[in-house]
């Protein structure tokens, strides 16, 4: 489902889509309110979020959509040109499972939808480390009760997550196997009640398990 309150960027986006033999649009929403009604009825499989939308903005819808049994919750992808939209990281928080810039190629956002559909996270990279900087100094302090369930490994994978690194690259730098890695990153969600990495990245700047780089 495409959501955005500009009904020639919706057209846009839903023409790139339905171009792919294994994706196709089921509906579009110029609102937020609009959106869950539709999401609710449909149940799309992904949902492409602007943020800044007329009536119920989509960090509201966002939260909406994916306040419920996780089985029915659409995998939301925040579409945002970030430099105005202070609200990506509220959206994340909300269950988002990534964002991308507007001005992304076709081939981008296409992988985008894939990759949140198959669920996995989606984090444009440029904009990533950005949105990091930008609410690392409010982090509150970490909690240790909170990592207690966490292994040594575990907490190590989750600190090489958040840094950005891949499966493969966590599989490198500890010398296991990507299986390995695929099992602990499972664990560590699944102790810690997360939906994806996204969440992941998010807590452990949160409790300081993680700084962007140059700092201490």
């Amino acid at each position: 489902m495409v959501v955005d309150d500009q009904a020639v960027v919706r057209a846009g986006f839903a023409a790139i889509v339905d171009a792919e033999p294994d994706l196709h649009v089921v509906a579009e929403a110029g609102d937020g309110a609009r959106a869950v009604q539709l999401a609710r009825e449909l149940s799309p499989d992904v949902v492409l979020m602007d943020i800044r939308m007329p009536g119920m903005d989509g960090l509201t819808a966002t939260r909406l959509l994916t306040d419920g049994p996780q089985a029915r919750a659409p995998r939301v992808l925040v579409l945002t040109t970030f430099d105005q939209d202070a609200y990506v990281h509220d959206a994340l928080r909300a269950g988002a499972s990534g964002f991308l810039l507007k001005d992304a190629m076709p081939e981008e956002l296409l992988a985008g939808i894939r990759v949140v559909a198959s669920g996995e996270a989606m984090l444009a990279p440029t904009v990533t480390r950005r949105l990091i900087d930008a609410f690392a100094d409010t982090a509150p302090a970490p909690d240790p009760a909170l990592l207690e369930p966490l292994t040594p490994r575990e907490r190590e994978v989750l600190t090489l997550v958040a840094a950005g690194h891949t499966n493969a690259e966590i599989a490198d730098a500890l010398g296991v196997t990507t299986g390995t890695v695929k099992s602990h990153v499972n664990a560590v969600l699944g102790k810690l009640g997360l939906r994806d990495r996204v969440q992941a990245t998010i807590l452990a700047y949160d409790l300081g398990l993680a700084r962007p780089r140059g700092t201490r």
